[in-house]
């Protein structure tokens, strides 16, 4: 029988691949047969795991505390608040954490009540369990998760609210610019690193760099920072 190569063995080329962790996801919906059947799904992936399930915003402070989740899937009705009003405080708490918000309403107020709190994404609750956790993934990576009629619909409140740049310089350099004009269309990083030929490493830092210029704990609330500041022109980001 021929022997078992070890590891010191094998050839120089051959690069070994670290096993990625998965995303750890909690999920807060007063709906217990909607959040158990969204927690069964993400535990039938293999690259993310459901970590707890709250049904108020009290459980979902007492669980986060316990499990570390990277992404919380939340409602906006919960029980005892506003998951919003939450998502803001949690987030003051949790900077790390990556938020996506849940909701039945279509109510633009609410969409950018989301937004401006830092919210990772939002996703109609009639979204299909794909979506779902097409989010999750988009989430986890750090990416802007929202439905481009969803965004659509954010940034046209945003340009209608739109003043001109501070007269301070943000220091946006020219390629920030682009990388922001391209997160406005709704691209994720790898997209952006496509159109721009160049790293999906390198587009990551760019993202960051914009991220602390706009003083924004998300990809979505940087763009609406953004629309706000006049900094992304309409044709940016309009079909």
């Amino acid at each position: 029988m021929r022997p078992r190569r070890s590891h010191l063995e094998e050839p120089l080329g051959e690069e070994r691949v670290p096993e990625q962790k998965p995303v750890r996801v909690l999920v807060v919906d007063d709906h217990r047969a909607v959040a158990e059947s969204i927690a069964m799904a993400i535990d039938l992936q293999p690259d993310m795991r459901c970590v707890g399930i709250a049904s108020t915003i009290a459980e979902a402070r007492a669980v986060l505390l316990t499990t570390g989740p990277d992404v919380l899937l939340t409602d906006v009705q919960l029980p005892d608040g506003d998951g919003v009003e939450a998502a803001r405080k949690l987030l003051e708490l949790h900077p790390d954490l990556n938020i996506l918000v849940l909701t039945a309403h279509s109510d633009i107020d609410v969409l950018a009540r989301a937004a401006a709190v830092g919210v990772s994404g939002i996703l109609p609750k009639e979204s299909g369990i794909s979506s779902v956790l097409t989010a999750i993934r988009k989430a986890g990576e750090g990416s802007m998760a929202i439905e481009g009629s969803v965004l659509s619909a954010l940034l046209s409140r945003a340009q209608a609210a739109a003043s001109p740049a501070p007269g301070r310089s943000l220091s946006l350099t020219d390629r920030e610019m682009e990388v922001l004009g391209l997160l406005s269309e709704g691209l994720d990083p790898q997209g952006i690193a496509r159109r721009l030929e160049i790293s999906v490493h390198t587009c990551r830092g760019h993202v960051k760099s914009i991220l602390a210029k706009l003083d924004a704990h998300s990809q979505l609330e940087a763009v609406i920072t953004a629309m706000r500041l006049g900094l992304v022109p309409e044709r940016g980001w309009r079909k």
